[in-house]
C-alpha cells in the first residue's frame, strides 16, 4: 500500500514537473522539448563524463582549496590597499575601514567549468574616489612584492585594461572598476544596472564580463547539466582550433551562450543529448549574412528591452535597426546583460565557415556514437591541419629581448585577424584558415648587425645573440575556377607588417621583429618536426612503397610502382638541395620591409595554367632584378584548384623567367609576360628532354638533377646579362 502510494506520489509530481516546464519558457521561446532522460541517454552521459576525465578537464578538491586560499588572499590584499590609499587621500582611518572594495570572479571560474591549470578571470570593484591610475601603479606595484607573485604584467591601453599576474602557481587576469558608490558592500549585486550610472566605457566594459557571467547562470533551467555540457563543448573546440575570440573564432564566453541556448531549448535533456542536439541545432542554423540567407538570426538569452525601457545611461547597444554596422555582423551571439553586445565581432567569413564545417562534422560522429558505432573519443579527435591545405603562410614574430616577447607576440596575434580579413577580399581565395596554436622557437645566432648592444661583448668575437619568436600557419584554400589566376599578396603582407610595427612604436617594443614566407605543404618539414605534422618521413613512405611493389606481381603494379618511386627520387633530389643550400641562420628578414628569405625557394611563388597540367617555378632572390629586389613580390598564378602537377612528369628546375622572351601563345590568350614565361618553361623542359634517360629499372640519382640545376641556373645568368 505504501508502495503503490509512494509511486502515484512520484508520478504526480512529474506529471506536475512536466507541465511546469511546458507552461515555463527560457529565453525569447518556448523549449523544443520537455522530454527527460532515457536509461541509455544517462549512460552516454556517465561515459561521456569518463572520457572527459581522462583530459583532465576536472579539478581535483585539493587544487580548487588551492584556488580559493589565492582569491582570499588577493581579495584581502587588495581591501588593504584601498584603505591605505582612502588615508593617503585624506581620508579620516575611521571612514577608511568601511569604504569596502570587492573581488569578484567571472568566465570559467565564476562559470563552474575551470580545468586543470587554467586561470581565474577577476574583477576589481573600487569606490569612487580611487582613480584607475592607482590600480595600474600603486597596486600593480604592490603584487610586484608578494613574495606569491611570480610574473607580472601590466597592459592599461588594451580595450580591456587587464594586470596578468601569477600569484602562488595561479594565473590571474585583473581587471578593474571605479563605480560611482562611495563605499562597495561585500553584497553589491552586479546584475543591478543602476551601477552603471556616471561610468565610462572602460569601466562598463570591465563590468559586463561579470554581469555576463552571472546572467548565464540565471537563464539555465539546469546548471550542473550546463556545466557538463560547456566542458564538452569547450574540449571539442580547443582540440579542434576553433576556440579563439582574438584570431576570429569563439572565445570561452560565446560557447557558453550557445550551450545555454540548448538547455533552454531542452530543459530536461542530459547532457549527452544536449551534446547532440547542439552540433544538429547549429549546422542548420540560419546565420545573418550568409548564402542562402539574407536576414539570419542571431543568438539571444534573453528579451532585449525596447528602447522605452532601455536603462537611460547611454551605453551603446546591438541593434541592426539603430546601427547599420550590426546589419553586417556574421555570427551575432547577443549578451543577455545591459549594455548587450555581440561576443562574435572578430568572426569572419573563413572563421565562420570553419567553424561551420566542424560542427557539422561533430553532429556527423554523434551520430556514430549514439548507434554505438564509435565512442566520445573520436569526437575530439581533430583532423590534420597541416593536410588540410596546399598553400600555407607562415608568419614569425621574434625579438632578442625576452622581457618583451609575450607583449610583442600578443600584439602580433591580435593583429593577424585583420590580415584574415583582407586576404579574404582577394578575387582568387575563397578560405583563410589560421592555427590558434602559435609554435614557439628560441633561436641563437651570431651577433653581426649590432642589433642589440651589450658591454659585455668581446670586440674580437661576433656575440651569440638569442632570438624568441612564435610561429602561426595560415592555409589558404583558392576559389574553383577555370580562369588564369595572378594573385598578388605583397601589398597585403606588407600594410599588415607596418600596422604591427606602428602598433609596436606606441607600447615601447624594442627591436620587435617579423616575417612572413609562403610554404608549401610539402615543405612544412622545416619549420615544425614531424611529430607535430603528424607525417610520416620520406624513407618510411618509400619502403611501403617498395614493399607494395614487392607483393604486387602484375605487369601494371610493377610499372606503377617504379613511376612512383621515380616521382619520389626526384622530390627527394630537390628537397635535399633546396635544403643544403639554405642558411638557417637568416630566418628572420630585416624589419623595415618584407622581405621573403633569400634563400628559401618558397619565398615567391608561382604557378601558370597550362592545356596538359601545371608547371612549378621555384625562385630565389639571388638571380631576381634589382628592381624586384627592392621590393619583393609575394604572389601566386594558379589554375581553379591551386593544384601543383608535373607537366609530363617533368619538374620545372628553373630560378627564374627569361624576361627577353616575347613569342605568342597558340592554346591560351595569355598576358605578355606569361607567354614569355609559358616559352621559356618550354625550353626549359626541352633541355631536360635532351638527358639521356636510363631504363625503367634504374632511378634518376641526386647527381644527375643537381647537374641539371646547375646547367639551367647558368644559361639563367647568361640570358640575363
Amino acid at each position: 500500500m505504501n508502495s503503490s502510494s509512494s509511486l502515484s506520489n512520484l508520478l504526480k509530481s512529474s506529471q506536475s514537473n512536466s507541465d511546469q516546464f511546458i507552461n515555463k519558457s527560457y529565453g525569447i521561446s518556448l523549449p523544443l522539448s520537455t522530454e527527460y532522460p532515457t536509461l541509455k541517454d544517462k549512460e552516454l552521459t556517465d561515459k561521456l563524463e569518463e572520457t572527459l576525465r581522462k583530459y583532465n578537464v576536472f579539478e581535483t578538491d585539493a587544487e580548487l582549496r588551492h584556488r580559493m586560499d589565492v582569491l582570499h588572499k588577493i581579495n584581502t590584499l587588495y581591501k588593504n590597499w584601498i584603505k591605505e590609499i582612502s588615508i593617503s587621500k585624506n581620508m579620516p582611518e575611521d571612514v577608511a575601514e568601511k569604504v569596502g572594495g570587492k573581488v569578484c570572479t567571472f568566465g570559467s571560474f565564476r562559470l563552474g567549468v575551470n580545468s586543470q591549470g587554467g586561470d581565474i578571470d577577476t574583477l576589481c570593484i573600487a569606490p569612487r574616489h580611487i582613480d584607475r591610475c592607482d590600480f595600474f601603479t600603486s597596486f600593480a606595484e604592490l603584487l610586484k612584492k608578494q613574495p606569491e607573485v611570480q610574473k607580472l604584467l601590466v597592459i592599461e591601453e588594451a580595450f580591456v585594461p587587464v594586470i596578468k599576474t601569477e600569484f602562488d602557481g595561479i594565473e590571474l587576469d585583473m581587471l578593474f572598476a571605479r563605480l560611482s558608490f562611495s563605499t562597495i558592500p561585500d553584497d553589491l549585486d552586479l546584475k543591478d544596472d543602476t551601477i552603471l550610472k556616471n561610468l565610462d566605457q572602460k569601466c562598463v566594459r570591465s563590468l559586463n564580463g561579470c554581469r555576463v557571467t552571472d546572467e548565464i547562470l540565471t537563464l539555465v533551467p539546469n546548471v550542473e547539466t550546463f556545466r557538463l555540457t560547456l566542458r564538452t563543448i569547450k574540449l571539442w573546440a580547443k582540440k579542434n582550433g576553433i576556440y579563439s575570440n582574438a584570431l576570429g573564432f569563439l572565445g570561452g564566453v560565446s560557447w557558453a551562450m550557445l550551450v545555454a541556448r540548448i538547455c533552454q531549448f531542452y530543459p530536461n535533456a542530459a547532457p549527452s543529448t544536449l551534446v547532440n542536439r547542439f552540433f544538429k541545432v547549429f549546422s542548420q542554423w540560419l546565420w545573418p549574412n550568409s548564402q542562402n540567407n539574407i536576414n539570419g538570426c542571431p543568438v539571444i538569452l534573453k528579451q532585449m528591452p525596447s528602447f522605452e525601457e532601455m536603462p537611460p545611461y547611454g551605453f551603446p547597444v546591438w541593434d541592426p535597426r539603430i546601427n547599420p554596422a550590426d546589419k553586417y555582423h556574421l555570427m551575432p551571439i547577443i549578451t543577455p546583460a545591459y549594455p548587450q553586445q555581440n561576443s562574435t565581432y572578430n568572426v569572419t567569413y573563413s572563421t565562420r565557415t570553419i567553424m561551420i564545417d566542424e560542427i557539422k562534422r561533430a553532429y556527423e560522429t554523434c551520430q556514430e556514437i549514439f548507434n554505438s558505432k564509435c565512442d566520445w573519443n573520436h569526437i575530439f579527435e581533430p583532423r590534420n591541419f597541416f593536410q588540410r591545405y596546399k598553400h600555407y603562410i607562415v608568419l614569425i614574430a621574434s625579438t632578442p629581448v625576452k622581457d618583451q616577447f609575450m607583449d610583442w607576440v600578443r600584439l602580433v596575434e591580435s593583429k593577424i585577424r585583420h590580415l584574415i580579413q583582407n586576404l579574404e577580399k582577394n578575387q582568387y581565395i575563397s578560405l583563410v584558415h589560421v592555427n590558434p596554436q602559435g609554435f614557439d622557437q628560441i633561436k641563437e645566432s651570431k651577433d653581426t648587425e649590432d642589433a642589440v648592444e651589450n658591454d659585455e661583448s668581446d670586440n674580437n668575437e661576433p656575440r651569440i645573440i638569442t632570438t624568441y619568436s612564435t610561429l602561426w600557419f595560415i592555409g589558404i584554400e583558392l576559389k574553383q575556377n577555370n580562369e588564369v589566376m595572378d594573385l598578388n599578396l605583397t601589398d597585403i603582407i606588407l600594410n599588415f607588417k607596418d600596422m604591427i610595427y606602428k602598433q609596436a612604436q606606441k607600447v615601447l617594443i624594442s627591436y620587435p621583429q617579423f616575417d612572413a614566407k609562403y610554404v608549401k605543404r610539402t615543405r612544412l618539414k622545416e619549420y615544425l618536426p614531424l611529430s607535430i605534422l603528424k607525417i610520416e618521413s620520406k624513407s618510411s613512405k618509400a619502403s611501403k612503397i617498395d614493399k607494395m611493389g614487392a607483393e604486387n606481381s602484375s605487369t601494371n603494379g610493377s610499372l606503377e610502382h617504379k613511376t612512383k618511386s621515380t616521382n619520389n627520387n626526384l622530390e627527394n633530389g630537390d628537397d635535399a638541395a633546396n635544403t643544403k643550400n639554405e642558411n638557417k641562420d637568416k630566418l628572420f628578414s630585416n624589419r623595415d620591409y618584407f622581405s621573403p628569405s633569400s634563400d628559401s625557394s618558397d619565398s615567391m611563388f608561382v604557378f601558370n595554367q597550362e592545356k596538359n597540367g601545371i608547371s612549378r617555378q621555384n625562385s630565389t632572390n639571388s638571380v631576381l632584378s634589382p628592381n624586384l629586389l627592392q621590393k619583393p613580390e609575394f604572389f601566386l598564378d594558379s589554375n581553379s584548384n591551386g593544384s601543383v602537377n608535373n607537366q609530363s612528369k617533368k619538374r620545372s628546375l628553373s630560378p627564374g623567367p627569361d624576361p627577353n622572351t616575347n613569342k605568342k601563345s597558340k592554346e591560351m590568350n595569355y598576358s605578355n609576360s606569361t607567354q614569355a614565361l609559358q616559352e621559356h618553361f618550354r625550353k626549359q623542359e626541352e633541355l631536360l628532354d635532351s638527358l639521356p634517360i636510363p631504363s625503367t629499372a634504374k632511378l634518376i640519382n641526386q647527381q644527375t638533377i643537381s647537374a641539371v640545376k646547375n646547367s639551367l641556373r647558368v644559361n639563367i645568368s647568361c640570358n640575363k646579362k
